[in-house]
């Protein structure tokens, strides 16, 4: 415990800060208990679209072996080397609870198939389809990914500040109230005895000229 100057000013002064930092530990609790209502939702939600698109994945999957079966590689390979949509990505950003989250949008101009229809095999056809059908909900997928992220490392962050309040500062200054309110009560006490033994002393010297001044007045 660093040294403590046992004052007036310093027990008003450290009064004053345990007032700040009970209400910073209260808003920093409700903040934490915050997040952690949104951070659960987005949880659920992650959830719900990664088990989407991971099926939207299979199925894609599934149509491209269909092609393979149906064509050489050689033939999926050339067909799928250049790409017939172009696509952009637009990044906007939402505060919750002091957090930027991110908001990806995805921009599609469809330019047809890069390939031509003569060589290749429908089933190829239903395989990019399906693959760019799940591109938004990959994108949707990734900024939920990102937010979650960004919510689990506010929250610790926020857990620790919250516990640094509850077990450590306010219980430090707690105990530095006490001890300076027991140095102010210990020396009123030593100043009341003081004082008395200062009364006494006079009551007993003003007694002693009294008795005096009796003794010379009988002579």
């Amino acid at each position: 415990m660093a040294t403590i100057n046992p004052t007036r000013m310093e027990l008003t002064r450290l009064k004053g800060k345990l007032v700040t930092a009970r209400r910073g530990h209260k808003l920093l609790k409700d903040k934490r208990d915050g997040l952690m209502r949104d951070f659960l939702s987005m949880v659920r939600k992650n959830m719900e679209l990664r088990l989407k698109v991971e099926e939207a994945l299979k199925g894609a999957n599934q149509r491209f072996m269909l092609a393979r079966s149906a064509m050489s590689n050689e033939e999926v390979r050339v067909a799928l080397m250049a790409s017939g949509e172009e696509a952009r990505i637009e990044t906007t950003y939402r505060n919750i609870m002091s957090v930027d989250i991110p908001d990806f949008e995805t921009k599609t101009g469809r330019q047809g198939y890069s390939y031509g229809f003569a060589f290749t095999a429908g089933e190829l056809d239903e395989a990019v389809e399906s693959l760019a059908g799940v591109l938004p909900d990959l994108i949707r997928l990734s900024a939920l990914e990102e937010a979650c992220r960004l919510m689990a490392k506010e929250i610790e962050k926020t857990r620790r500040r919250v516990n640094a309040l509850e077990h450590v500062m306010i219980p430090q200054m707690e105990a530095n109230i006490k001890y300076i309110s027991m140095k102010l009560d210990e020396n009123e006490r030593s100043s009341q005895i003081r004082l008395m033994k200062v009364k006494d002393m006079m009551l007993e010297e003003a007694h002693h000229y009294k008795e005096k001044a009796k003794e010379r007045a009988n002579a």
